[in-house]
């Protein structure tokens, strides 16, 4: 089973994110949960959301203590909270950031990947709405799921309520850092 904590400030769309690579997941043929953990938290504050997936069905149903795979949308939340919490040797964290790697200071057995996706996002949303393009980077990097199934995924969850032109630009959006994503 691959565990996924996703970190974002209330309003960053973490939750959004967690259920795009569900649903995405879904279209692979894989099992898998999406949920968030927040309290009373206002827009802005730290907000946590996971994701499970596995080839076999999920029984469990608790947060993610120890993830393999660590998000952050919001790069101030690396000095903020301990985002690599209880993260499995040899995890991995995705930090939306100009930064390099090797300019992030987090400390632990893991890999770092850094991804700008505030540009791509200001480039064809005109506003700093980075959860999809990180999903981009996600599929690149984890090959946990197809750019396909989530294609698909934004198609199912901004088609129908935000129209098409939402849809194709989210599209766009994880298309776009997916090609630009280097391994």
């Amino acid at each position: 089973m691959i565990e996924i904590r996703i970190w974002g400030r209330g309003g960053q769309g973490a939750v959004t994110t967690g259920q795009m690579i569900a649903i995405a997941a879904l279209h692979d043929g894989m099992y898998c949960q999406s949920f968030p953990h927040f309290g009373v938290e206002r827009r802005g504050a730290p907000v946590e959301a996971y994701v499970r997936i596995d080839k076999d069905p999920i029984n469990i149903r608790s947060q993610v203590y120890n993830p393999d795979i660590v998000i952050v949308l919001d790069p101030t939340l690396v000095t903020a909270v301990d985002v690599a919490a209880g993260i499995k040797p040899g995890g991995t964290v995705i930090i939306n950031t100009s930064k390099k790697p090797k300019d992030i200071k987090l400390s632990g057995g893991f890999k770092v990947y850094t991804v700008d996706a505030t540009s791509a996002a200001m480039k064809i949303f005109k506003v700093p709405i980075v959860n999809t393009p990180v999903l981009g980077a996600f599929s690149a990097i984890t090959k946990l799921v197809s750019l396909k199934s989530l294609q698909k995924a934004v198609d199912e969850k901004f088609g129908g309520t935000k129209g098409k032109q939402m849809a194709d630009l989210n599209k766009s959006a994880i298309k776009e850092v997916y090609d630009e994503t280097k391994v």
